[in-house]
């Protein structure tokens, strides 16, 4: 059996990364009268834009010096290929970018910004994973998965971490929903209200985007281990739902490039979740449910307007997810929404909040 991240290998990542990875608040997102709390986990507040800093800081920093003097490569749409080239920079170490050339041009020239060295190819997996292997083995580079490494996922994980940290309690959340009667049962311990099947209110909901599987992985992993009552809930564009697919059918499932590429989250256009990812999914993940196009676009303006977060697609869709498909979502308080980048272009932007 796949040996899965544990809570201790979060709690280290936690530690190497304290300092470097933001703490991002949980902040509350506007609601209707009688409507289930929302926070807003904005990842986009990390000093790469994305919650993969913490990942890849995770993984480079574990590296033996010698080993990491030699420069690391990996393949990216984007946000984890800048997460690279930022941990590159800090180590004083080359770092080589596989990238689609259908990256939007502002996330490929923060990335030269960093000191990168960025090589386009065709937006395929098997085109990416097959050139950066190449370049690896040519050169002595260190592969950086962008999501199926054990120490990526933990690095991942500190999300999850944080947000079981600063949720309140499950009877105050019970409280906030209105559900007091069934807030007492809250006092026992929740592990053993799930074995035994308890009737202990309704815990928080914490929805996550899924593209390769590295995030969800993490953060599921965290979260279950703390809290498990919580359920997690992985989002993704409908135009994308490989992991959808994939938990359904119990094994990882791919979705050809024409399929994925049609989506405006170019950070979720991943055709398969990794094989570690899919592992953890199977064990902690309840549901994945997808979002239209136009739900991404109708939330990314949302949060500018009503939360004033900057969302690029990908980091939208959990808030889609709890403001568009409620009744698909499992009762909860509150409902916790990843925000998990704000990397956008600058035109669609201003296009979406227009």
């Amino acid at each position: 059996m796949t040996d899965l991240v544990s809570l201790a290998d979060i709690e280290s990542a936690a530690g190497r990364l304290a300092g470097i990875a933001v703490r991002t608040p949980l902040v509350p997102f506007p609601q209707p009268p009688g409507s289930p709390s929302l926070l807003v986990k904005p990842e986009s507040l990390q000093p790469v834009g994305a919650f993969k800093l913490r990942g890849a800081y995770a993984a480079i920093s574990s590296l033996p010096e010698d080993v990491r003097a030699r420069g690391v490569v990996t393949h990216s749409s984007g946000n984890h290929a800048r997460a690279v080239a930022y941990t590159a920079r800090a180590f004083g170490i080359r770092a080589v970018l596989v990238m689609p050339h259908t990256t939007p041009g502002v996330k490929v020239q923060a990335c030269q910004a960093l000191g990168a060295e960025v090589v386009h190819v065709e937006p395929t997996s098997e085109a990416r994973v097959e050139t950066a292997g190449r370049l690896a083995a040519a050169h002595g580079f260190t592969m950086i998965p962008p999501y199926d490494d054990a120490r990526v996922i933990a690095g991942q994980g500190t999300v999850g971490l944080e947000i079981v940290q600063d949720l309140p309690d499950a009877r105050d959340a019970a409280d906030a929903s209105g559900d007091a009667g069934a807030a007492g049962d809250a006092n026992t311990d929740a592990g053993a209200d799930a074995e035994a099947g308890g009737d202990a209110a309704p815990d928080a909901v914490v929805l996550v985007p899924v593209s390769g599987g590295g995030l969800i992985s993490g953060v599921a992993a965290a979260v279950k281990a703390l809290r498990p009552r919580a359920r997690v809930i992985g989002v993704e564009p409908e135009f994308a739902a490989d992991a959808r697919d994939s938990l359904r059918e119990g094994r990882p499932v791919s979705w050809a490039a024409e399929e994925t590429g049609r989506t405006i989250a170019d950070a979720l256009r991943v055709q398969r979740v990794g094989d570690l990812p899919f592992a953890h999914m199977k064990a902690h993940v309840d549901a994945v449910v997808t979002v239209t196009e136009e739900e991404i676009r109708g939330t990314m303006r949302r949060l500018a307007r009503e939360a004033r977060l900057i969302a690029e697609p990908a980091g939208a869709v959990a808030t889609a997810a709890v403001l568009h498909h409620r009744d698909e979502l499992p009762e909860g308080a509150p409902y916790v929404a990843v925000l998990s980048g704000g990397n956008v272009d600058p035109a669609l932007l201003q296009e979406v909040v227009r």
